[in-house]
C-alpha cells in the first residue's frame, strides 16, 4: 500500500493534434509516475466512454483528487475505487480515458516505489504470464517473452481514407531479436517509398506513420508490400509475413459489406471466401476485425473456416471487455484478442481480459490507437504479460518508435 500524495491531470495533444490528458501522480511524497492516455480514431460501438480531453481533466482534477489523495491504495484497490467511484457500466461518469491516466500513473510511481520496472511490477501479480500456444502459431525466432512487432507500413480505412482496409501490416516472424525486428521494419516501410515513387503513387502517411497510396483494389497494397520485403533482401513466409486489420464494422451497410473504393458489395460468406483465396495466396498470418462486431454468425463461420489456419484476431469485437470476450468464447469465434487499456479504462480491467483471453489459449496481441502519444506503457504492458505481438503502427514517427524503441531498450537490461 501506498499513499498518493499529489494528482494532477493537463492537457497535451496526441499525434493528430488533438487533445487528450496527461496525468502526474506522486507517493509518499517522492515516486512520481506519469501516464498520457491515447484515443483512437475507428473505435467500436461497445467500447468504454472517453469524455472530451477537458472535461476528463475536470474530473481527475475534481472528483477523483477529492477521492483518492492522501489515501493508501496498491493497484487493485486503486482501480477499484476508480471503478466505483464512476458507477456505470462504460465509464461515462468519470470517462475511462480519465481512470485510466490515473491508472496507469499509479502504476508507473508504484515501480518506482519498489525500484523495479515498469514490466517487472506488471508481471508480478500472482498470475503467472505465459503464452499458449496454438497450431495457427507461426515459427519464429523472436525468444520469449518479447513479443513480435506488427508493422502497420500502409494506411487506410479511418486511419487513411485511401482504400477500404484499414491496415496492411508486415511481421518480422524470423527476426532473432527486438533490435533485428525493428531494422527489418524500417528497410521494408523505405523500400515501400521507393517503390512507391517509381509508380508514381503518394507517400504521403497516414495516422499510423504508414503510406497511404490510392489503390484500386485492397489486393493491389498486398502485393506492393511482397514487393517492398523482396525488395529489402527478405523472404516472404520465411522471414516476413503479412497481417491484415480489415475494420469491417466501418464496412458494414445493412446485412452486407461494402467496399466504396473498390465499388463492390459482398456478403459474410463472400467476404469469407474472399479472405479464404487470400490466405492461399500470400503469407497471411493474422486478420483483424474481418467482420462486423455484431455478426456474431459470420464470425462463426469464419473461424470455422480458417481458425485452424492463422490468427483471427477481435478489436471491435471485444474491445477489452470481458463480458464481450466470455460472449464470444461461448459462441466459440476468433482465436487472438485485440488488448488496448483506453478501451476499458483500467490496468485490473485489462489485465483481468488478458487473463481470461490467454486461459482460452488466444493470441495476444497489444496495441496502441490512431491518436498517440509518446508513452510507452504499452510495451512494458506487452512485455509484463507475455503478450504474443505488439501493434504500434509503423515504424516512423516519433509516438510509433517510442514503443519499439521500449522494447529494445527492455531487451538488452
Amino acid at each position: 500500500m501506498a499513499k498518493i500524495t499529489k494528482l494532477q491531470a493537463r492537457e497535451i495533444s496526441d499525434s493528430r493534434n488533438n487533445s487528450t490528458l496527461a496525468v502526474e501522480l506522486e507517493l509518499e511524497g517522492q515516486f512520481s509516475g506519469q501516464a498520457s492516455v491515447p484515443a483512437g480514431a475507428s473505435t467500436g460501438e461497445h467500447e468504454a466512454v472517453a469524455l472530451p480531453a477537458r472535461e476528463a481533466i475536470g474530473k481527475v482534477n475534481d472528483e477523483i483528487k477529492q477521492k483518492l489523495l492522501n489515501d493508501d491504495f496498491n493497484q487493485t484497490s486503486l482501480d477499484a475505487q476508480l471503478i466505483a467511484l464512476d458507477d456505470t457500466l462504460n465509464k461515462n461518469h468519470l470517462g475511462a480515458n480519465a481512470t485510466l491516466g490515473v491508472s496507469l500513473a499509479f502504476t508507473r510511481a508504484l515501480a518506482k516505489s519498489q525500484n523495479k520496472e515498469l514490466f517487472e511490477i506488471i508481471a508480478n501479480g500472482e498470475q503467472s504470464w505465459e503464452r499458449s500456444p496454438t497450431s495457427s502459431e507461426p515459427e519464429v525466432g523472436l525468444r520469449s517473452p518479447f513479443p513480435l512487432p506488427m508493422f502497420n507500413i500502409l494506411n487506410g480505412g479511418r486511419h487513411a481514407n485511401s482504400i477500404d482496409w484499414q491496415e496492411f501490416m508486415v511481421v518480422p516472424i524470423g527476426a532473432t531479436s527486438s533490435t533485428e525486428s525493428l531494422a527489418w521494419g524500417k528497410i521494408i516501410w523505405q523500400k515501400l517509398k521507393d517503390i512507391l515513387e517509381t509508380k508514381g503513387l503518394e507517400t504521403e502517411l497516414g495516422d499510423e506513420g504508414g503510406f497511404a497510396p490510392k489503390l484500386a483494389t485492397n489486393q493491389q497494397a498486398l502485393d506492393l508490400i511482397l514487393e517492398a520485403i523482396k525488395s529489402a533482401g527478405l523472404k516472404p513466409g520465411q522471414q516476413v509475413a503479412l497481417a491484415l486489420d480489415v475494420a469491417a464494422s466501418e464496412l458494414k451497410n445493412g446485412l452486407d459489406y461494402e467496399f466504396k473504393k473498390e465499388g463492390k458489395i459482398l456478403n459474410s460468406t463472400e467476404l469469407i471466401d474472399l479472405y479464404a483465396s487470400l490466405v492461399e495466396k500470400y503469407p497471411l498470418i493474422s486478420i483483424e476485425d474481418g467482420l462486423s462486431e455484431n455478426d456474431w454468425l459470420g464470425w462463426q463461420e469464419l473461424t470455422t473456416r480458417l481458425g485452424n489456419k492463422i490468427n483471427l484476431v477481435g478489436d471491435d469485437l471485444f474491445v477489452t471487455n470481458p463480458a464481450r470476450l466470455r460472449e464470444g468464447l461461448d459462441k466459440k469465434v476468433a482465436n487472438a484478442i485485440i488488448i488496448k487499456p483506453n478501451q476499458i479504462g483500467t490496468l485490473t480491467e485489462t489485465l483481468a481480459v488478458v487473463r481470461l483471453a490467454q486461459t482460452a489459449g488466444y493470441k495476444i496481441i497489444v496495441s496502441h490507437r490512431s491518436g498517440e502519444t509518446l508513452d510507452s506503457f504499452i510495451a512494458d504492458l506487452a512485455v509484463g504479460i507475455g503478450a504474443d505481438f505488439l501493434k504500434a503502427g509503423a515504424p516512423s514517427r516519433p509516438e510509433r518508435l517510442a514503443k519499439y524503441d521500449r522494447l529494445i531498450e527492455i531487451e538488452i537490461k
